[in-house]
């Protein structure tokens, strides 16, 4: 079960918040508070999972509110002003549902912070078999066995798939790879990661995976030829 709060100034929008949160069958929503500096207080005493945060409130914005809780609590933000999303983004937020939103898109949002908890608690990085990236303002679940390769480009990765269009998220290579199963995955390039199980060929230190054609880095040459040889 995930231990869940929910902080808005709006009674309706809480009660809307207890029911689902009721039909939803690992969400055990522990308080409800309209009060954020009450809520900001009990938060201190008693740490939960996960946060369903208003953002616009008069007393103390959900924004502030969250950056003043300490603990590593998940938050799916609730408003119904969607130029918050950026910052609720920059924030690592879980989703962010703007209002008014029905119980199927809720219960996606709480479904994405099931999911996200359970791998934070996993610890052996090697069973990993998916990750999580943030791309349009929210977490997106990636089954590692569906990447084809990876595209480092500056502060951004482009993610490849075999049956879906291409992910861009903010992330460098390096963060990536670390995310990363170690025997499967393998950088061949400054700017590639491949999957190894995706390689069709390898000739003059081009690598081939369906249309693609990547070059192999010098300095990564004997690393890759290592794992590739495996």
């Amino acid at each position: 079960m995930i231990q869940a709060v929910a902080i808005d100034d709006e009674l309706p929008a809480l009660s809307i918040i207890q029911n689902f949160c009721a039909r939803t069958g690992f969400i055990d929503l522990q308080k409800t508070f309209y009060q954020p500096g009450e809520a900001l207080k009990h938060l201190r005493k008693f740490p939960v999972d996960l946060l369903f945060l208003d953002i616009n409130m008069p007393s103390l914005n959900g924004i502030d509110l969250y950056k003043s809780v300490s603990q590593d609590t998940m938050v799916i933000f609730t408003t119904a002003y969607s130029e918050y999303a950026v910052e609720g983004f920059n924030l690592s937020a879980v989703d962010y549902l703007l209002k008014p939103f029905t119980y199927r898109r809720f219960l996606q949002a709480a479904e994405k912070a099931r999911d996200y908890n359970a791998y934070r608690l996993q610890k052996d990085n090697t069973a990993a078999q998916y990750l999580f990236v943030r791309a349009d303002y929210s977490l997106v679940k990636i089954e590692t066995d569906t990447i084809r390769y990876i595209e480092g480009r500056d502060d951004y990765v482009k993610i490849y798939f075999e049956h879906q269009k291409p992910l861009v998220t903010r992330m460098t290579i390096k963060n990536m790879l670390e995310k990363l199963p170690a025997n499967q995955f393998v950088r061949i390039h400054r700017s590639y990661i491949v999957a190894l199980r995706s390689i069709e060929s390898v000739r003059n230190k081009i690598v081939t995976i369906g249309d693609a054609r990547l070059p192999v880095g010098n300095s990564f040459e004997e690393n890759f030829l290592k794992h590739f040889n495996k």
